[in-house]
């Protein structure tokens, strides 16, 4: 059997593990063409004799580019190749004059084939795929541990910045997490975790977000494993640690089962789960700040209690006590303190960011340089007038630390409390051919399965019901407070909780790729977007520390200057009071709370919007939404239910093959007016004749062929019968006109009925109550759409019937000219325009508008345009949306207000200028806690307001 291969035949390498790709150089142009070892078949001569067989081992072409190498060796020939690899190969070595000299020796050497063995390590960065292969963007997302402060996001985004190959860069401190595009042609993965690590200092590790992935535990050596001969449908393989590898695979060519009880020479088992990548690096990142923060009380403790007890005062034992001290407080200051100088030093020199972290080293290395400096004259015996203060900088530390400490935690907190992903079950019932139930992880179902959803269990992932019925409380996915009833053929959603009824579904998804996924997905691209308030809360953040650092000298100057011309005091004691001051002005200011002050209340909003099944895809349309000056709905499928009904029906043709022909054209189609219109022929027994090359023309209707005859379906005024006396008298009874045409004569007229969602009413009057203007613009019928605007009390000037996608475009671009009409009058500004469709007709228009919402039985083409999707087809999620708007920006402001009034109450305080009220140095450590605990509750108290 032979197997026709382009250019790849020659030069494009058998698919590898990433581990053994970590052998390679990460160039793409080396990477192509060095990888391959393939054996060149005898070629035959004219007399039918064959030549000594050639191997082509590759040698790299450094100095040629991938694809010009690719190109030379092969040409545009395609030559036929055997299933080995054997044969006509020899057809691009034979012309190597053609090509560059290096190439034709990389691909076309004569030599017996020598197996290059590769020496397989464990990944050093777990997720990192280290192939680069071809030139091209690749999305990559890490999960960061290490950030505690707007500084190091900050930090961040400029060392990702700094790499050429990186763009559209998002980060977010509260997720602790970087997403951005990267040209693998120019770097690889693992040379930008490299660069960010070794210039940050914070730990990097790569999120898998494409296809599946199972963790493995190997009986045996895992390298072997990685090595060994993996099915169709495996993409990657990757060892995690010296037991584990991490499997990634096309679940739609190969199950998670099929892999796992493959019949393999050595054991698998199914690794404990994964958690969120974005928590498990906060609980590690937690954890790590416990630890030191526990070490550091531990050891900060005994030299409280020799600076603060009444101990006895000779010489002797001051020395003693105070070389305890300083062996604890050193300890403190490497172990503890330690890992603030890195960052604060490559922070400062590499990305030129001046960062809390400076500021504590500033200052504890002042208290300690000073107080070691004064330890050393009292063993000289020549003790200064102001003793040493060792519990200054340790007690400093502790604070800092223990600040820092509940602040993670509440950050933690706060994203655990709003995760979707928490919903997804862990175990499933399976059910065999033969009835047989078994449970298992649910990690292992896959496509075909059948799985048993006993009463009061949740469901573990997407599905259709294929026997049973029961209840389903789907509340906490699309906010309906409702149980739903679900019966056979009814869609289940994973996460939902079943009621009293057994169910038998089928699985349409698998977990990770379920509804549970999606909704984490568009929350997680919403709680990493930046609105453009943020801009003003980063720019005061950078300039922060510089301001403190400034006013902290001229703190140290003043006192300095009033200790020896007005106190008269010693120099070491005007030095003290000076060092002392100044410590405290450094330490007690606080940029972390401004930093904060966005990104915390958006991570929540997000969550407990989707919780009540609204889903802002961006920051920013939180931002807007509050503003709302006008709502722009659709009608049918947004207003109404889009379950139509026909109510009337005529026949101008008396043609019996109207009714055939009329199902054959919208047979497939997925418009509600299609659908209802099929539905009610079906009932009357018609069967479809088959139409040639049907074509929907978005906005007007559906055309076909038949027979050399040309069919149309759609609305009266596409087809050009608006004043029919047929169409007119169904037109006038407020029913929806669809005509249907052949070769231009009117065949067919049906009139549709659709009915109010329940509640469009009140949320139509809600809107009103709070000064927002309502629209309505339909492709329907004058009739109908009016009908319907009537009954919701909408003016007639703000309802347009007929309308084009084109139409619907131009008519929010005229809002978007005007003035918010309640805004002053002195200070016009630009009115926000929210748009609510569900059609893919609706697309130009959910794009046009300031904020497009998208209900969420409408399609996929609508849904990509949309800012907000509403999970349940409820119009309340419209309110939701700007009340959850409204609340996150008050909360926004109360944020910076705190933020201002701290810092500059608490800078006046420390620097002095109260006189007989200041803090006290030891103290200042708390101003980390003071500041960003409030900030933090406003944000995580959005979760149980009132909306």
């Amino acid at each position: 059997m032979s197997l026709a291969l382009g250019q790849d035949s020659c030069c494009m390498p058998p698919r590898r593990s990433s581990l053994e790709s970590d052998q390679t150089n990460s160039r793409a142009s080396i990477t192509f063409c060095a990888s391959a070892s393939f054996h060149c078949a005898p070629k035959a001569d004219a007399c039918g004799s064959t030549a000594k067989p050639r191997s082509r081992s590759s040698k790299g072409c450094p100095t040629v580019n991938a694809t010009s190498c690719a190109d030379a060796c092969c040409g545009t020939t395609k030559p036929s190749m055997t299933t080995n690899l054997t044969g006509s190969a020899d057809a691009c070595c034979d012309d190597k004059k053609s090509f560059p000299a290096v190439c034709g020796t990389a691909c076309c050497s004569e030599k017996e084939v020598v197996t290059q063995k590769r020496e397989i390590r464990p990944d050093p960065t777990l997720n990192v795929d280290l192939e680069i292969g071809f030139s091209g963007m690749e999305r990559v997302i890490l999960s960061i541990s290490g950030m505690t402060c707007t500084g190091c996001e900050t930090k961040l985004s400029r060392t990702l910045a700094t790499l050429p190959a990186i763009t559209n860069l998002k980060t977010s401190l509260v997720l602790s997490r970087a997403e951005f595009d990267l040209d693998t042609g120019t770097t690889s993965v693992v040379d930008a975790i490299k660069h960010l690590e070794r210039t940050t200092e914070f730990k990097c590790e790569r999120v898998t977000n494409q296809g599946s992935s199972l963790d493995l535990v190997c009986c045996g050596d895992p390298a072997d494993v990685v090595k060994g001969d993996w099915p169709g449908g495996v993409i990657d393989v990757k060892m995690v640690d010296k037991k584990t590898i991490r499997v990634n695979f096309d679940a739609k060519t190969i199950g998670s089962r099929d892999l796992v009880e493959k019949g393999w020479p050595y054991r698998l088992q199914l690794a404990p789960p994964r958690t969120d990548p974005t928590l498990d690096a906060s609980a590690r990142h937690v954890r790590k700040v416990g630890y030191m923060t526990l070490l550091s009380i531990i050891l900060t403790i005994p030299v409280l209690v020799l600076a603060w007890a009444p101990l006895p005062n000779k010489e002797k034992w001051k020395i003693l006590f105070s070389s305890i001290s300083l062996a604890l407080a050193t300890i403190i200051q490497v172990v503890v303190a330690g890992p603030f100088y890195p960052k604060a030093l490559k922070a400062l020199i590499f990305s030129r960011v001046i960062e809390m972290d400076l500021l504590i080293v500033l200052s504890t290395s002042a208290a300690y340089i000073f107080s070691v400096v004064a330890f050393g004259y009292l063993v000289a015996h020549k003790p200064l007038s102001s003793r040493e203060f060792f519990e200054t900088s340790t007690l400093l530390v502790t604070l800092i630390m223990i600040g820092r400490y509940v602040a993670a935690l509440a950050r933690q907190k706060a994203v655990e409390s709003i995760s979707i992903r928490s919903l997804q079950t862990s175990t499933a019932i399976i059910m065999d051919k033969d009835g047989f139930e078994k449970e298992m992880d649910a990690r292992l179902l896959q496509y075909g399965d059948v799985f048993k959803v006993s009463p009061d269990y949740r469901i573990p992932t997407d599905g259709t019901v294929i026997s049973g019925s029961s209840e389903i409380d789907e509340s906490m996915l699309t906010g309906e407070s409702r149980p739903i009833e679900k019966f056979k053929g009814s869609s289940v959603v994973a996460g939902s909780i079943n009621g009293s009824g057994v169910l038998t579904v089928r699985l349409t998804r698998i977990p990770g790729d379920n509804t549970i996924s999606t909704i984490a997905g568009m929350v997680d691209e919403a709680k990493l977007s930046k609105p453009k308030i943020q801009e003003i809360a980063d720019k005061v953040a950078a300039y922060f520390v510089p301001v403190v650092v400034s006013i902290t000298v001229v703190v140290f100057c003043t006192w300095f200057a009033i200790g020896i011309t007005i106190q008269d005091k010693s120099g070491s004691e005007t030095v003290i009071q000076a060092i002392t001051y100044a410590i405290t002005v450094l330490i007690v200011s606080c940029p972390c709370a401004i930093g904060l002050a966005v990104p915390m209340v958006i991570v929540v909003a997000t969550g407990v919007a989707a919780e009540r099944g609204v889903i802002f895809k961006s920051a920013n349309a939180i931002e807007v939404a509050y503003k709302t000056a006008h709502v722009v709905f659709d009608k049918t499928g947004t207003l109404t239910q889009g379950k139509l009904t026909v109510t009337q029906e005529e026949y101008p043709s008396t043609s019996p093959s109207t009714k055939a022909l009329l199902l054959g054209l919208i047979g497939d189609n997925k418009h509600p007016v299609s659908i209802a219109v099929a539905s009610h022929l079906k009932t009357k027994g018609v069967i479809a004749t088959t139409v040639s090359d049907p074509q929907n023309i978005v906005g007007k209707g559906i055309e076909g062929a038949f027979a050399g005859r040309t069919l149309r379906a759609g609305n009266s005024r596409w087809l050009g019968f608006s004043d029919d006396p047929i169409v007119h008298s169904i037109t006038s009874q407020g029913y929806t006109a669809f005509c249907f045409a052949v070769d231009g004569s009117l065949a067919a007229v049906f009139g549709l009925e659709d009915s109010l969602r329940e509640d469009t009413l009140s949320t139509i009057t809600e809107l009103q109550q709070h000064q927002i203007t309502v629209h309505v613009l339909s492709g329907d019928d004058d009739g109908a759409v009016r009908a319907v605007a009537s009954q919701l009390q909408i003016p007639d000037s703000n309802v347009r019937s007929r309308c084009t996608p084109t139409d619907k475009q131009s008519y929010i671009k005229d809002l978007l000219a005007t003035s918010d009409p309640r805004g002053s009058k002195k200070k016009a500004r630009r009115p926000v325009v929210m748009f609510c469709g569900d059609g893919t007709n609706d697309a130009v228009a959910l794009a046009q508008a300031t904020i497009g919402v998208h209900m969420n039985e409408g399609t996929d083409v609508a849904k990509s345009a949309a800012d907000i999707v509403l999970m349940r087809p409820s119009l309340s999620g419209i309110l939701i949306a700007i009340t959850v708007s409204r609340k996150s920006i008050h909360r926004i402001a109360f944020n910076f207000g705190w933020s201002f009034v701290y810092n500059m109450f608490a800078i006046l305080l420390a620097s002095g200028a109260f006189v007989h009220v200041h803090i006290p140095p030891e103290y200042a450590g708390l101003g980390e806690l003071v500041s960003v605990c409030p900030v933090i509750a406003a944000g995580v108290l959005l979760k149980w307001a009132s909306i």
